[in-house]
This record gives structure tokens, C-alpha cells and sequence, in this order.
């Protein structure tokens, strides 16, 4: 249609293309606000609102207990073992010194020297007694640190019992929460789909039609963006189901369309040539000739070439004589193009080219 309009109508037609775009952006744009809010409306559910709490609360406060007394154990674990450790190495120094007292001892055969042979005999044994203490320590802060794990296993084993039950209740509350979310938007976007297409088969060419395809490209992506990707899936049945159903709805409108369109041209094409002349719209007419097509029946001609002044289809005349300078022309041009008088000249008839 873009080469039968005047420059200034195409200009304008773009910026109201723009304003369709526009016009359409806002309305994805509060769309997508009203239904990326609409899951709030249901209350945000957790595992502690199915588990038991009875059995749950009395399990969970034993694991606290028996992580603190095993963080407990273990730091005085530490400390328990750093002094074995160093009761290990002073006993393990004493017998060493021991042991070349006694080899000195030995070599002097000294009998004043038995006294002292006694008090170092009771310092070893008091350093080992020492020693055998720390590792009985070290031995406690582990088995109560063992006691402690035990414990907390058999009562993690027990709550993850609980939980996995939860959680299992969760999950079948969350998809019945989905599937009511799903039902908003449903609500909300089919309403939107039917009014579209409504507004398409019904509005798409009236005065205010950047506003009627701005509201349709709202419905398409408010339809495929903002409910097609939340359907569940189902391993794929339901969007498959879906975009079979749509397939078929718009198939079907497409093929009913295409047999209305036909039954009308053969309708049309029967008339005789005057009528069917006048039931074409000057604008119409000039887009079909500049796409090499006949504006009766939209069937390719050669309108290059000078002698074929009737559509060969349908019998509509294509070209005539100007009834002042007899000039040829389009039988749709409302002024001759080489004279300027009117197509319907001296009130005469139309003539036609032979």
C-alpha cells in the first residue's frame, strides 16, 4: 500500500506504527508488573508448616545440644592432647636423664648416691603418673565427643525422616499453589487473547487502529511470554497439547478465512465489470496494480505490456482511453496522466481498448 499513499500519509503512518509499539510496550510493561506480582497473593509456604513439630522440635533441640557439646569436647580435646603431649616429652626427658644418671651411677659405684637414686626413681614415677592422667583426659574429650556424633546421627536419621515426609507434603502443595497461579493467569491472559482477536478480525483497519494492534501485540506476548513458559509440563504433554489445540484453532480460522476469501472473489469475479469496479477502493486498487496484480482477482498480469488492457483471469478492464486527448491509461486513475480531465469525461461511458 506504501506506494499509493501520499509522502506525508506514509510518514504518518509510520509514527502511528510507532505509537502502536509504544502503546504496546506500556502495556507489556504493566502487564508483566500485574503478573510477576500475582504469586504473592498466595502465602509462601516452608517444610515447617508440614513437618511434625511434636516429634520435630524435641529432635532438633538434641542436635543443638549435641553439636555444642561436641564443639565443647573437641576444643577441650585440643587442649588435652597439648598437655599429654607435653607430659609425654618431660617423662620421656626424665628417663633419659634417668637413664645416664644411672649409667654414671653405675660407672662410680658411689653408695651415697642411693637417696637420690630413690627421689629420681619417684619423679619418674610421678611425671609418668602425670603422663597416664593427660591421656585418660584425652580418651574422655574423645569418647564424649564419639557419645556426642552417635547421638546427633540418630537424631539427624530421625529428622531427616520427618523432613522427607515434609517434603513431600510441600512439594504437592507447591504445585497445587502453581496450578492456582496458573489459574490467574489464565484468567487474566485469555481474556486478553479473545478480545485481540476480536479486535483483529473486527478493528485492525478502523480509525483507531495503532491502538487495536498495540493492544494485540500486548495479548500475543502477555499469551506466549507470560503464560506459555509457566504450563506445566507434565514430561511435555500439556505443551504439546497446547500448542497442538492452538495450531488447529488457527489453522482452522486460517482455512475458513481462505474459503470465505475464495467463495467472495468467485462471487466477485461473476459480477459484471462496472460493479466490480466500484466496489474497489482507489487505494486498494493502486496497491494490487503496483504489485502486478490485478485488483479484481489478485492474479499476476503483465502490465508492461501495451496490449493487454483486460485482466485475462477475470475480464476486468485494466486500462482505457482518456475520453478528452484518448490517451491510454488505468481504468482506476480518478484523472487522465497526460491531459489532466476527469476519468468520467463528458459523462460518456467508460471506453475500453480492443
Amino acid at each position: 500500500m506504501s506506494k499509493s499513499l501520499r509522502l506525508s500519509e506514509k510518514w504518518f503512518r509510520r509514527g502511528l506504527w510507532v505509537v502502536a509499539a509504544v502503546f504496546a510496550a506500556f502495556l507489556i510493561g504493566l502487564g508483566g508488573t500485574i503478573v510477576g506480582d500475582l504469586p504473592k497473593v498466595e502465602h509462601t509456604l516452608g517444610i515447617d508448616d508440614f513437618i511434625d513439630r511434636r516429634a520435630a522440635d524435641p529432635l532438633r533441640a538434641s542436635l543443638k545440644q549435641t553439636e555444642a557439646v561436641e564443639e565443647r569436647a573437641k576444643e577441650s580435646f585440643d587442649q588435652a592432647r597439648l598437655k599429654y603431649a607435653a607430659a609425654q616429652q618431660a617423662s620421656r626427658n626424665a628417663r633419659e636423664s634417668f637413664g645416664n644418671w644411672i649409667a654414671t651411677r653405675q660407672a662410680t659405684a658411689q653408695p651415697g648416691q642411693d637417696a637420690e637414686l630413690i627421689e629420681r626413681t619417684r619423679s619418674l614415677d610421678a611425671l609418668k603418673r602425670t603422663e597416664d592422667a593427660a591421656r585418660l583426659a584425652v580418651e574422655a574429650q574423645q569418647q564424649i565427643s564419639l557419645d556426642a556424633r552417635q547421638a546427633g546421627a540418630g537424631a539427624r536419621r530421625q529428622l531427616m525422616a520427618l523432613e522427607a515426609e515434609a517434603n513431600k507434603k510441600l512439594a504437592m502443595e507447591n504445585r497445587r499453589v502453581e496450578l492456582r497461579v496458573l489459574g490467574y493467569r489464565l484468567a487474566l491472559t485469555l481474556p486478553l487473547l479473545v478480545a485481540a482477536g476480536w479486535l483483529f478480525a473486527k478493528r485492525r483497519q478502523s480509525t483507531w487502529w495503532p491502538f487495536v494492534w498495540g493492544f494485540i501485540f500486548f495479548a500475543l506476548f502477555a499469551f506466549f511470554v507470560e503464560l506459555v513458559p509457566y504450563l506445566p509440563s507434565y514430561g511435555g504433554y500439556v505443551r504439546y497439547a497446547v500448542g497442538i489445540v492452538v495450531t488447529v484453532l488457527v489453522g482452522r480460522y486460517a482455512i475458513v478465512a481462505l474459503n470465505r476469501y475464495l467463495a467472495r472473489q468467485k462471487l466477485a469475479e461473476a459480477q459484471p465489470d462496472l460493479v466490480r469496479r466500484e466496489e474497489l477502493s482507489y487505494d486498494t486498487a493502486l496497491t494490487r496494480l503496483s504489485k502486478s496484480v490485478c485488483p479484481g482477482c489478485e492474479r499476476p498480469v503483465d502490465l508492461k505490456n501495451p496490449e493487454i488492457d483486460f485482466c485475462p483471469h477475470c475480464g476486468i478492464g485494466l486500462f482505457d482511453h482518456c475520453g478528452r486527448c484518448d490517451a491510454r491509461k488505468s481504468a482506476f486513475s480518478k484523472f487522465c496522466h497526460a491531459c489532466g480531465a476527469d476519468a468520467n469525461y463528458s459523462g460518456s461511458t467508460t471506453q475500453f481498448s480492443t
